[in-house]
């Protein structure tokens, strides 16, 4: 893929990169500028003074020849677990698009380096917890290091010592600190998995629509007079409609709610993933490097503290709680033949087979654990460096909490959708001709359930190869 400008670097997209002529160019002259600046002697945080607390601390003309290199050494404190490879690959793809607008002044040279290392197929060991800093120096030490040959990389199977993978290189002046600044990590992250996110939710909408139809729900909720002054609630509905087709004899006046609100619930998830879109893209768009190169000067700012991207990775790991919770409810009523007209526990032979109820134990247990997920990330601020940072807003682990609720809610819907199948298998109705691609697919990887098995593998299955 070409990049021509910054905005097209897309942290989620998996293709190799390669820096227009023009945008190297556009560096080189930013760079050159930015080099003339210092040349005044002026502190620069960073460059010519320390960090943090030792800021006022002013660096000899020796020192600042190695401080670059320096700063990714004593920050590189984490350790395993270490992000998935697409989650560090978001890292670096992230880091890159803000080098692009050219606030961070590195060299064509180091976004070349950076390149080279995507390109790769390598990922740097980052880790995926840890980052008590007002912003994130701790895991972008760690994604910075094997620039210049420090610290670890993921191959295929196992860590391998990054020294002598890529060129040597040698960072110049603000290139330490411009691989440190801001929250290009967790923003990286956050459109990964807002990408992600979007999958999920067309599943969601999915797996609903079918137990909808299974139970042969009144499609008075789902009309589109009901979607009146909110359009993403109006195109969800829309959706669903689609999906289930007209139910001319509905079981009863009402099902229950957890069928009845299925359009608000997914309307809020995807209003949610909208939110987290835009806050990605002001973040990419916004300054959050410091000191920031900007109108001929260098500008201390505080654009890392993320508090826009922590709110709203907040605010759907929430809505996928919410979500969940309203799947596993739904999943309990398919067990009960007062709601759907069908066996017991949707066994072939209740009594002697259990059927569906542990599968639905599973979703229980695993919406329990996304419950613990939805503690606000930034409201339990601590004092580092001597008070110098003294708070900060976790915006590094609020996108590692969207990460695990995006898993825990696709193991509730394949536990939902699991059931959904089977209830068809039981009953007389047909599957309608917006689900049928959907169960067609789980159909591949699922056998017909005539008894109880393990049906974890079940679940893996669908998991692996549906989801």
């Amino acid at each position: 893929m070409l990049i021509t400008e910054p905005a097209d670097v897309d942290p989620a997209s998996p293709e190799p990169i390669e820096l227009g002529p023009e945008l190297l160019n556009r560096l080189g002259a930013i760079r050159a500028a930015a080099l003339h600046r210092l040349e005044s002697g002026d502190p620069v945080y960073g460059v010519n003074t320390g960090m943090g607390a030792m800021s006022k601390r002013r660096l000899t003309d020796s020192e600042q020849r190695t401080h670059q290199r320096n700063l990714l050494l004593g920050r590189a404190v984490g350790g395993p677990p270490w992000l998935p490879p697409a989650e560090a690959r978001a890292v670096l793809l992230g880091r890159l698009r803000t080098f692009l607008t050219g606030d961070a002044a590195v060299s064509p040279g180091l976004a070349q380096q950076l390149v080279a290392l995507i390109n790769s197929p390598y990922v740097p060991a980052i880790p995926a917890e840890g980052a008590g800093s007002a912003g994130e120096i701790i895991p972008l030490s760690h994604a910075a290091g094997p620039l210049v040959g420090i610290g670890q990389l993921l191959g295929s199977d196992r860590l391998v010592p990054a020294a002598g993978v890529l060129p040597a290189f040698e960072l110049g002046p603000k290139e330490g600190i411009a691989l440190l600044a801001g929250i290009p990590g967790a923003t990286g992250r956050a459109a990964l998995h807002a990408h992600h996110s979007r999958r999920l939710a067309e599943h969601l909408t999915a797996v609903a629509a079918g137990a909808i139809a299974v139970i042969g729900a009144n499609r008075d909720p789902y009309r589109e007079a009901v979607g009146r002054g909110d359009e993403v609630l109006a195109g969800e509905l829309q959706r669903i409609r689609d999906l289930v087709g007209d139910e001319p004899e509905p079981r009863s006046l009402q099902a229950p709610v957890s069928f009845r609100v299925a359009g608000h619930v997914q309307a809020h998830v995807r209003r949610a993933i909208a939110e987290l879109d835009a806050a990605v893209e002001r973040a990419f768009s916004g300054v959050t490097d410091s000191p920031a190169y900007l109108d001929g000067d260098f500008v201390g700012t505080a654009g890392f503290h993320g508090i826009d991207l922590t709110a709203y990775c907040d605010h759907l790991t929430a809505a996928f709680a919410h979500a969940a919770e309203v799947s596993t409810a739904r999943l309990h009523r398919l067990l009960d033949p007062n709601v759907t007209g069908l066996p017991a526990q949707l066994a072939r032979d209740p009594g002697p087979q259990a059927g569906m109820v542990s599968v639905h134990k599973r979703a229980v247990a695993t919406a329990h654990q996304l419950r613990r997920l939805t503690l606000p990330t930034a409201i339990s601020t601590t004092e580092t460096s001597n008070g110098q940072e003294d708070v900060q807003t976790f915006s590094w682990e609020a996108v590692g909490n969207l990460a695990e609720a995006i898993r825990l809610t696709r193991e509730t819907t394949a536990c939902e959708l699991l059931a959904v199948r089977q209830a068809f298998a039981l009953s007389d109705r047909a599957i309608p001709p917006g689900l049928r691609d959907l169960f067609q697919a789980v159909d591949a990887v699922v056998p017909p359930i005539d008894g109880d098995r393990p049906f974890g593998e079940d679940l893996t299955r669908l998991l692996t190869d549906v989801f």
